[in-house]
């Protein structure tokens, strides 16, 4: 494990346009309550990632638990790899921000609760505001695409993962919701179901 911190790397220090992002599945008849999910998941991270999209390795912090002030360095399929900090932790959420480096600058939270006031369902949802770390990479993010594509996979299977550790059943896809602001003060929407 590495001692040495590395500076965060928050939105505002970004380049380009602010992506908030919102991948969520809904869950009717879950075996296990949103504070019993969120516990699994913060016991495993890196288990609920794909691995050949990207790899979360532990460089602070023990494995089978969640504190703030963790670390992990995430290996992502194509030149994207970067690493994040636990910056908020509960029984029904976590947070993490990136660090000096990683391609995005921003942050991520992951978070089970009630779906609608119903007692028998619930939400899984990760939701995430960033720019990109620089010009190029917002290039490659944003115009040539392979950026965007590469994370959305990983996040909509993460959802899959966490809903299939729930034992309920998905009230339909994974959803993906995105609001692009660029700097001149322009908004887009756009919805998709995975």
């Amino acid at each position: 494990m590495s001692e040495h911190s590395t500076a965060a790397q928050p939105a505002a220090q970004g380049s380009g346009p602010e992506l908030e992002r919102r991948y969520y599945i809904d869950l009717e008849r879950p075996r296990l309550t949103p504070a019993q999910l969120m516990a699994a998941v913060q016991a495993d991270v890196p288990g609920f990632s794909p691995g050949l999209l990207a790899d979360f390795e532990r460089t602070r912090g023990q494995e089978g638990s969640l504190r703030e002030g963790d670390e992990f360095h995430i290996r992502i399929f194509g030149p994207w790899n970067g690493s994040v900090r636990v910056t908020a932790v509960g029984p029904t959420f976590f947070e993490l921000l990136t660090l000096e480096g990683h391609p995005e600058a921003g942050r991520i939270r992951f978070e089970v609760h009630p779906l609608d006031g119903r007692a028998d369902a619930l939400r899984f949802e990760i939701h995430s505001l960033a720019r990109s770390r620089d010009g190029l990479v917002a290039f490659a993010y944003d115009t040539l695409g392979g950026g965007k594509l590469m994370q959305e996979a990983t996040w909509v299977e993460f959802c899959e993962r966490v809903a299939q550790t729930s034992g309920g059943q998905a009230l339909g896809p994974v959803t993906v919701e995105t609001t692009r602001r660029t700097p001149n003060g322009t908004t887009t929407q756009q919805l998709a179901h995975e």
